[in-house]
């Protein structure tokens, strides 16, 4: 079983082959490269069925308590303000939309992070484990959905395939809004990408667009967290190392009322909105990550 894990959810794909360039108004653009056709994928994430439930109860199940037994129990997480996510879902008024945004540094983010739910209910596991609660998050057509064992994982996991490359108007973040519009718990990565360097990347506009389409303004949670890629390195030997130094802060909600009403009250157009939205977001982003900085620094001389 630990294998059949290792091989399906935890091992990175190889890197796709390039895609053939092609011309655009007299310009060379190098198109998004999809090694295998996602299509099918999303009418079932928009309407699942019976089956898809069950399975999706499995998968999400085996996977959060996986994730527990790696990130509690055999690393060393200090956790920041981790009452504020779980207040969001379990209080917050039916149909609020949940929108959390993190730093991305490894490909065991997401799940290992949502392993810290119900770290004080060890026997309840009622929102890592649950089909219900756990967020809808998007994920690298091109290293999650590669073919249909995988694309059927990864469904049942709730993960929704981006193209990376394709822009802001593309089924993913149409999905994403959708779900937010039913008021759904839904994670982003703004970095667009695994950021091995760790340098500051500037956030990809999609997360601006979903939060200026969402007619409902989400509760928007930032995350930072550092250590994640000790875990599970971004280099081989790929696997899952114990006894590492985890620091994670959950940020209190980032408050785009304002800034929503300014741009409902004077109308920009939806670039210039989505930019605003972004930045907005990445300068919040970016104060916590300074914290947790001095937080993780301060936990390794402990």
């Amino acid at each position: 079983m630990s294998s059949f894990l290792f091989n399906l959810f935890l091992k990175p794909a190889a890197p796709p082959a390039p895609a053939p360039a092609t011309a655009n108004g007299g310009a060379l653009q190098q198109q998004p490269h999809v090694p295998y056709n996602i299509d099918w994928i999303f009418p079932r994430l928009r309407r699942p069925n019976r089956l898809w439930h069950i399975a999706s109860a499995g998968v999400i199940g085996l996977v959060g308590f996986v994730s527990k037994i790696v990130i509690v129990w055999l690393n060393k997480a200090r956790v920041h303000n981790l009452e504020v996510l779980e207040n969001a879902l379990e209080h917050r008024p039916k149909g609020k939309p949940l929108l959390t945004i993190s730093n991305h540094h490894s490909c065991f983010d997401d799940p290992g992070i949502w392993g810290l739910l119900d770290t004080h209910r060890l026997l309840k596991l009622r929102n890592v484990c649950s089909r219900n609660v756990i967020r809808w998050s998007m994920a690298a057509h091109d290293i999650c959905f590669t073919n249909k064992t995988h694309s059927l994982f990864f469904m049942y996991g709730k993960c929704i395939p981006v193209v990376r490359g394709a822009g802001v108007y593309q089924p993913a973040i149409d999905l994403c809004i959708e779900k937010l519009k039913l008021g759904d718990w839904v994670h982003v990565f703004p970095e667009g990408k695994v950021n091995m360097t760790k340098e500051d990347l500037r956030f990809k506009w999609g997360v601006g667009r979903i939060v200026y389409e969402t007619p409902t303004l989400p509760i928007i949670i930032p995350i930072w967290h550092i250590g994640m890629d000790d875990v599970l390195p971004n280099e081989p030997p790929y696997f899952i190392r114990t006894g590492k130094k985890l620091t994670y802060n959950f940020g209190n909600p980032i408050d785009l009322s304002a800034l929503m009403e300014r741009l409902r009250s004077a109308p920009v157009n939806e670039e210039e909105a989505r930019k605003m939205i972004t930045d907005a977001i990445q300068e919040e982003m970016m104060i916590l990550k300074q914290q947790t900085e001095r937080l993780h620094s301060d936990y390794l001389k402990s």
